[in-house]
């Protein structure tokens, strides 16, 4: 049984989906992966299956019968990684934004003692690629707003290439994550930051996808500006409500 699971939410990726569940085996540290498939008409779920020939204990499927957005594929990737009892559990892109290789990076800064590794686009510069001058501006004005509402000394709060102990996912409330787009990964963060999680940032260059379509939308850039700022005030003002299954009275 592996220590390290990497949690792969998909949804209309049949271009990516065996490469990029080749390129993380290929690495040969052992890692497993589970894809979370949103029921994508595309076949993503059918070609996984296939693979799953190839990689018979190391390649996992759970297929959800809706697009239910990416927090909760993750909360339903996490819990399964819970009950399997793997140590390391990360978030990884399936469309290549991420390079598989750093993966042993983060789990090392877990290893040297980090609850949550987060690999960070923005902790030395601006490391992108491929993006547009006013989707870079966006992204990072986005960071430096949440870092403002939040008070969390992190510098990509957005970041959604990320290594979780299970101890820190353990402490957290998985069913209160209110969130389900790109909002979902600042408040896994704000929750871990409230936790007093040990979190480390790892310096990774960003490239965006070549291959499939982005799911970037409207809905989403306003859950997060909004949300965010609703979060905050209810950790302040409603406390009680913001933790209330993580300190049960």
């Amino acid at each position: 049984m592996s220590e390290c699971l990497v949690i792969i939410p998909t949804f209309n990726e049949i271009e990516n989906v065996a490469l990029i569940i080749a390129a993380v085996h290929d690495l040969d540290k052992g890692y497993h992966v589970l894809i979370v498939d949103d029921n994508s008409p595309d076949g993503t779920a059918d070609k996984v299956r296939e693979l799953q020939n190839t990689y018979p204990d190391s390649l996992h499927l759970e297929v959800r019968t809706e697009k239910a957005g990416l927090g909760t594929a993750y909360i339903h990737g996490f819990k399964w990684a819970l009950a399997k009892g793997y140590e390391f559990i990360f978030e990884m892109d399936a469309d290549f934004s991420h390079t598989p290789s750093d993966l042993i990076r983060l789990q090392a800064a877990c290893q040297d003692g980090a609850d949550v590794a987060i690999g960070s686009r923005y902790c030395k510069g601006v490391n992108v690629v491929n993006w547009p001058l006013h989707r870079i501006l966006l992204s990072y004005g986005a960071s430096f707003y949440v870092r403002l509402i939040t008070g969390m000394p992190v510098f990509d709060p957005t970041a959604g290439f990320m290594c979780y102990r299970s101890s820190l996912l353990k402490q957290l409330n998985l069913d209160a994550v209110r969130f389900v787009g790109y909002a979902f990964q600042i408040e896994m963060k704000f929750r871990a930051y409230k936790k007093g999680a040990r979190i480390k940032e790892v310096s990774i260059v960003f490239t965006d996808r070549i291959r499939g379509v982005s799911k970037m939308s409207g809905a989403i850039v306003k859950e997060a500006i909004l949300g965010v700022l609703k979060m905050r005030l209810d950790s302040i003002f409603a406390k009680k409500r913001f933790y209330y299954a993580e300190n049960p009275d």
